[in-house]
């Protein structure tokens, strides 16, 4: 009974103290709690020039204060005619920066990830999340300020061919920089009274992606709603609009849908 108890603590003060840093299309430089496992399954899609989805299945883990590590599984149908297993990845974060005080904080954090994929690589954006195989590395900074959280990351990303005999084309970029830019905002509660109380976010990001040397990039804007139900369930609706491309890429104009469930004080 302790245990569960120490657990809704945490809960509650967790999540709706910084709701509004979970962002949909990014992660913060905060981590989850100490010792909390996070389960999303998510579901990208695009609607033109046919209707193409992938599906990943993710698990978050809180190893500490400072380390966080997830690892994510790719299907989709992006590159075949039925649903392909495509591949993994993995992602480890480290939080090396806190200037905490009452109701805001500035936070830094490296982070890492890798993956393994098996698919054809015909698009110019190298992209690990069931795309290429390769590695990325970067940092981020985040700034909460009350209900308002604004954070930026830039990022170095190395592609080598994909498993499978699928080579990256000569005419194809091997090393790409990633940026972006988001800003979270806690709409609901007005008041926080009790941990079962739902809270609703608003989101607004900058994604963007450039192959130095090669003339290709873009900049999407992605706003973001997310519920959160119990302190414990998450649900997350996304769509990217482009606002310049001079790039080939799936990601252009790809909604996103997510649930995700999570489990304190293991």
């Amino acid at each position: 009974m302790k245990r569960f108890l120490m657990a809704l603590v945490i809960v509650a003060t967790a999540w709706p103290a910084f709701a509004q840093e979970l962002y949909v299309n990014t992660e913060p430089a905060s981590n989850m709690a100490t010792h909390s496992l996070g389960i999303r399954v998510e579901n990208q899609g695009f609607f033109s020039p046919i209707y193409k989805t992938r599906s990943t299945l993710e698990v978050m883990y809180g190893e500490s204060r400072s380390v966080m590590l997830h690892g994510s599984l790719y299907v989709s149908d992006y590159y075949h005619n039925q649903q392909h297993f495509e591949g993994g990845s993995a992602y480890a974060k480290f939080r090396f920066l806190s200037v905490d005080s009452v109701q805001r904080h500035f936070r830094g954090a490296f982070f890492a990830k890798i993956s393994a994929i098996n698919n054809p690589i015909p698009n110019q954006e190298i992209t690990l999340e069931g795309d290429n195989s390769g590695l990325q590395s970067g940092v981020v900074f985040t700034q909460l300020l009350h209900k308002l959280a604004l954070s930026g990351s830039a990022s170095y990303l190395h592609a080598w061919n994909n498993f499978g005999g699928n080579i990256i084309p000569t005419v194809n970029a091997h090393d790409a920089i990633g940026y972006t830019l988001s800003a979270g905002y806690l709409t609901l509660p007005k008041h926080y009274k009790s941990y079962d109380q739902i809270n609703l976010n608003l989101y607004a990001e900058l994604l963007g992606k450039t192959n130095p040397g090669y003339g290709q990039s873009y900049l999407d804007a992605a706003p973001a709603v997310q519920l959160i139900f119990n302190s414990l369930i998450r649900v997350d609706f996304s769509y990217r609009i482009p606002l310049y491309s001079t790039i080939e890429r799936n990601t252009a104009r790809v909604y996103l849908v997510r649930v995700e469930y999570n489990l304190f004080n293991l």
